[in-house]
Formats: structure tokens, C-alpha cells, sequence
């Protein structure tokens, strides 16, 4: 599967964002919530990898200096090929020189960088719909444009495999 660096939100941010995936999923579309081992986070990835070494991806990140928690604010819905929705949050430069330096770091381990998080191709996002077919694209955007503007707080983060749902919190925020 893959291995993403992801920044984790804060309880109450987690519980709006849940609360989001139940509203989509009583009306049909699949969310986080029932994907493959259905122990998804609520989060924004910095960087999925396809192929890595466990151990000097967590030095690496490690070795990142601590940005501490931020907030960002979501404005609006992205739909993406193959069903896939998320929303789109707002991020300052830092966040994005945070973003670049997490890709720097893992490149540096000879780890293999999915394509879409590379420098002037991450489209920052915090995914919400697994299956959205084109037919309840609308019901998503009406749900997502029902609790605009969304502000989120990041307060962790941590390596996640999407396979297993296995996390590997980090001790900073890079």
C-alpha cells in the first residue's frame, strides 16, 4: 500500500470531520469511515510514499524541526478523478515550507514519492469522500458547503500506513 506523513487535527476539529463522514455516509457515499480497514484519521498528508525504509523515514522526519500545532481554514470542496472529494483549506507559506521540507527529507532516505506530492504538485486537502460518483457530487457539496468555513487545528502528526491503518505518531510537527 503506501505510507503517508499526515498531520493530525485536534478532538474537537476530529469530531466535526467525523461528524461530516456520518452525514455522507447516511446519504450514500462512502467516506474515510467504511474505506478498506476503517481506521482512517481525519487529516491532511504532507507526503504518500509507495516504496520506503520504515526506519530512516522516521529519523528523517525526526530530524525535521518542530513547526508546533497551526490552523488552517476550510473553504470550499475538490473533486478529484475516481470518486474522490476532500476539502480545501487555506495553508500559509510556512505550511507549505513545512511540506516541501517533509518531501526533501524522504526523497533523501531513497524513498519513492507518489507523483502528486512532489514540489509544485501537492494539492493540499483533507479528504472526506472515498466513492463519490458524479451523480452525489452534489450531495457533497451540500453537505461540505454546510459547515463552511471549517476551521481546523493541527496539533500532531505521524506516519500512517494506509493499508493497515498502523501510526507511527512523530514526537514533533514538522
Amino acid at each position: 500500500m503506501a505510507l503517508a506523513v499526515c498531520v493530525l487535527f485536534d478532538r474537537p476539529t476530529e469530531r466535526r470531520l467525523r461528524a461530516l463522514w456520518a452525514r455522507l455516509e447516511e446519504h450514500g457515499v462512502h467516506t474515510l469511515a467504511s474505506h478498506t480497514h476503517r481506521r482512517h484519521h481525519p487529516h491532511l498528508s504532507y507526503a504518500v510514499l509507495r516504496e520506503w525504509d520504515l526506519d530512516a523515514v522516521r529519523r528523517a522526519l525526526e530530524d525535521l524541526p518542530d513547526g508546533g500545532p497551526f490552523a488552517m481554514t476550510c473553504h470550499g470542496t475538490l473533486a478529484f478523478p475516481r470518486g474522490r472529494a476532500a476539502l480545501a483549506p487555506s495553508i500559509t507559506p510556512d505550511v507549505a515550507a513545512r511540506q516541501l521540507a517533509v518531501v526533501d527529507a524522504v526523497r533523501a532516505t531513497g524513498a519513492d514519492l507518489h507523483r502528486h506530492y512532489g514540489h509544485g504538485a501537492w494539492i493540499p486537502h483533507v479528504s472526506i469522500a472515498t466513492r463519490a460518483p458524479g451523480a452525489l457530487l452534489p450531495v457533497v457539496v451540500e453537505a461540505v458547503a454546510d459547515v463552511l468555513p471549517m476551521p481546523l487545528v493541527v496539533d500532531r502528526a505521524a506516519l500512517i500506513d494506509s493499508g493497515t491503518g498502523r501510526t507511527w505518531p512523530l514526537s514533533g510537527i514538522p
